[in-house]
């Protein structure tokens, strides 16, 4: 019972690493004030908050490569350092080229680092059944960062102004994570979850995920490139952020240009409430019904709301739908993670996931991207939601001929 004390305390360190570097979800808020104050254009305030998603993702590479050889902490601190000085210089530099280098870069490599090392510690101290719920739970805290970060971001907008606001953000996200990041640790070398001996842990696997092979396997990541299921999981991974990232990246243009609402916080506040509810929700139901079914159940809602999204003109549909996006969303930030530990066992996990997310990078990238463009071209968003009901569409149909991996005759296994 002391390990899964100690494995809860990891979990729940982890989950406040990323209520810090949720800020990202909080863009919406940024982006409207540089608009606001500074004069900027819509595809501009979005330079910075894509390059930050870009290389958020590849970061996952290295960080999830280190953080498997030499554990969470070092790889935590050194994010904590790289937030703070992310957003400090964002600060002294408020142009595109500026917040592109400092928050895109620079805080997008600490948050990449930061985001890469609290969930493949904290699965390691839960038998299979809980990875699910044990992973919504880490990443829960990016989702529901929003609901402080936007208003606490809005508030110093109005008291110290644009270049301050950075500052003191820059100085508490430094300090928490600092402190979160002594807690975070892997278990100790031959640790086995909840007392249970290596053929209870093994039976669990094969009830959880029944297709896979009955050896116990840990890919290296040049075995998992080797495997279709990597590629249909990145494309699948791809499609189900670009929306997401789309709308978070200018929630409050569009509440305000579509609905007619004035609040931002109440808009990013909602969205980040259902982000965290859909990691933890989803990570429930994917352990109990199976990660394919869980997506694919994702996917059609999706294709659902954004098929209708332009039609919500009103604060009332305009609310739900962001819910259902957000909703959607995070859930997938839950099931991903999950799927690779199954999928692909949990000594790299990492390394793995940190391949995997590279699709969220792509996301993030060409969601804001294109919502930039053809709102200044048309004047709406609508165009950009039809391209994401369409991309769901696609992503449900790979999820009926997603199976788990059989073992490659190149693996070696022990």
């Amino acid at each position: 019972m002391k390990n899964i004390s100690r494995g809860w305390v990891v979990t729940f360190a982890g989950l406040g690493v990323n209520l810090v570097l949720g800020v990202l979800y909080a863009w919406g808020v940024i982006s409207a004030a540089l608009i606001d104050q500074l004069g900027w254009s819509a595809t501009m305030t979005q330079i910075p908050y894509l390059v930050a998603c870009a290389v958020f993702a590849l970061s996952m590479i290295p960080g999830g490569r280190i953080q498997d050889k030499l554990g969470p902490k070092s790889v935590i601190m050194a994010s904590a350092i790289l937030a703070g000085i992310g957003f400090i210089m964002s600060g002294i530099f408020l142009t595109v080229v500026g917040l592109t280098v400092f928050f895109g870069i620079i805080f997008g490599l600490g948050m990449g680092m930061g985001y890469a090392s609290p969930t493949p510690a904290a699965v390691k101290w839960f038998s299979p059944k809980k990875r699910g719920l044990v992973s919504g739970i880490v990443v829960s805290g990016f989702g529901l960062a929003p609901v402080y970060i936007a208003p606490l971001t809005n508030f110093l907008l109005e008291k110290v102004g644009l270049q301050n606001t950075f500052f003191i953000l820059g100085a508490g996200f430094f300090t928490v994570i600092m402190l979160l990041s002594q807690v975070i640790v892997n278990p100790p070398e031959g640790y086995l979850p909840e007392d249970k001996t290596r053929k209870e842990l093994k039976e669990e696997m094969q009830e959880a995920i029944p297709e896979i092979s009955q050896k116990n396997v840990d890919y290296e990541w040049y075995h998992v490139l080797k495997t279709k299921q990597f590629f249909l999981l990145w494309t699948m991974f791809t499609f189900g952020t670009f929306a997401g990232l789309l709308i978070i990246g200018q929630l409050s243009k569009i509440g305000l240009e579509q609905a007619s609402i004035t609040n931002a916080s109440l808009l990013v506040g909602v969205y980040a409430v259902f982000n965290c509810t859909g990691r933890i929700g989803c990570g429930i139901i994917s352990d109990k019904f199976g990660r394919m079914r869980t997506l694919m159940a994702m996917f059609l809602m999706q294709v659902g709301v954004y098929a209708t999204f332009s039609t919500f003109n009103s604060p009332g549909p305009m609310i739900f739908g962001i819910a259902v996006v957000g909703f959607t969303f995070g859930g997938m930030l839950t099931i991903f993670p999950a799927t690779t530990v199954d999928y692909f066992g949990i000594k790299n996990f990492g390394t793995n996931y940190g391949m995997l997310i590279t699709a969220w990078g792509v996301g993030g990238v060409f969601g804001p991207l294109l919502g930039g463009l053809v709102r200044d071209l048309t004047g709406t968003y609508s165009l950009s939601f039809i391209v994401s009901g369409i991309l769901s569409l696609i992503g449900a149909a790979l999820t009926l001929v997603t199976k788990p991996p059989v073992s490659l005759p190149t693996l070696d296994v022990e």
